[in-house]
């Protein structure tokens, strides 16, 4: 590596899913970040995904995979052959991998993004197989990776503190949010999502996220049956995105009273979501912990008072600037209620989210994740020069 020169860096984008959900998210706000600065980057993706990636990263070198990588047993068994042949033919002075895994064997330094801990810090909210293949390959992780990415010091905090990691080897750079795509929505946004939810003039309580047991959306939908059902006009609530693995969902909305009203769109249009997370009265988000709470930052950025529960890192990205709740039903209800009834704090707290929310930026995380890199190659090229 020549000094003063940023490293060729290849990034493995390979497990970015078609929803665009949060790792999606993620490494298409890194990548557009990269794109502004001084950097030597090739990118290896879903063959989906090679058009989206030359037009953000006209200076890099796009790559698609093998078509089976696709399928996830596929993609993993050529993340541990392919990949490392692959960065060596580009020359990669370092591989970052945004998910969790990574190759064993590589002939240049390993970065890796370890989203969160809360397969070891809430292993009740994941079924057996997947909670053991995490905990595997983030142990494998920390011990193979050159260096660490963590989205929240409570991310790092947490592996330091249940898996002995090195401190010295962790770089928290938190994730931003694209201000262009969430933004504060105009009126004609607000009604044109209204009118694809069927809602016309009622109010609704938004929640936006993959429906899994760690986001708590059935205590969310019993905690909104007990604060609205007794009111003259009591508003909806509309459970937007991936379908997820919670049975549970299907019990509490079965005690829906008849008179109530409750969404399940699915996914909702990526340029509706501003309009979905603006116009709503409240964005609810009762998760059990988050290695860093996106959806919560997103909808801030589009100027919802947001209600959150202050778990793992949920509070260094809401700050002051959004109301908090425990996990159960009936605080849910309680807090939920208190911020109905109270129009004032609602907007004090959107302004709030709207100015934290623009403390988040991709080019910050950019800065953080070029750093780990130029740590990463320097070490290597320390290494190499001393080995006889």
């Amino acid at each position: 590596m020549t000094p003063g020169r940023p490293p060729r860096v290849l990034v493995d984008a390979t497990s970015v899913p078609a929803d665009r959900g949060g790792v999606g998210r993620y490494v298409d706000g890194l990548l557009g970040a990269l794109s502004q600065r001084e950097t030597d980057l090739a990118v290896v993706c879903q063959r989906t995904d090679v058009e989206r990636y030359t037009r953000l990263l006209p200076d890099a070198r796009v790559l698609p995979a093998p078509a089976a990588a696709a399928h996830r047993p596929a993609r993993l068994a050529w993340e541990q052959t392919g990949l490392p042949m692959l960065a060596q033919q580009v020359g990669a002075e370092v591989l970052h991998s945004p998910f969790y895994t990574c190759p064993l064997r590589t002939s240049c330094p390993v970065t890796v993004t370890v989203h969160d801990a809360t397969f070891f810090t809430e292993p009740e909210h994941y079924d057996k197989s997947r909670r053991t293949f995490f905990r595997s390959a983030i142990k494998t992780s920390l011990r193979r990776a050159a260096r660490v990415i963590v989205p929240s010091k409570a991310t790092r905090d947490e592996l330091i503190r249940l898996l002995e990691a090195d401190p010295v080897r962790i770089d928290v750079a938190y994730h931003g949010v694209d201000a262009q795509a969430f933004h504060v929505p105009s009126e004609e946004e607000k009604a044109r999502v209204r009118a694809r939810l069927g809602l016309g003039g009622t109010g609704y309580i938004a929640f936006l996220g993959v429906k899994e047991p760690r986001k708590n959306v059935p205590s969310l939908i019993r905690g909104w049956v007990l604060a609205v059902k007794d009111r003259p006009q009591p508003p909806a609530l509309v459970i937007a995105g991936g379908s997820g693995h919670d049975d549970e969902i299907d019990q509490a909305v079965s005690t829906v009273p008849a008179h109530l009203r409750l969404l399940r769109p699915g996914y909702l249009r990526y340029g509706d979501l501003p309009g979905f997370l603006g116009g709503a009265m409240v964005a609810a988000y009762p998760s059990f912990g988050e290695g860093f709470g996106l959806p919560i930052l997103e909808a801030m950025a589009c100027g919802a008072p947001v209600l959150t529960t202050p778990r793992l890192s949920l509070p260094e990205v809401g700050g002051d600037a959004v109301a908090y709740t425990g996990p159960t039903p009936e605080e849910i209800a309680q807090d939920l209620a208190a911020l109905l009834d109270d129009e004032p704090r609602r907007g004090t707290l959107a302004a709030a989210g709207m100015a934290r929310a623009r403390e988040f930026t991709w080019a910050s995380s950019a800065d953080v994740h070029m750093g780990a890199w130029a740590r990463a190659a320097q070490q290597a090229a320390v290494l190499g020069a001393i080995r006889p």
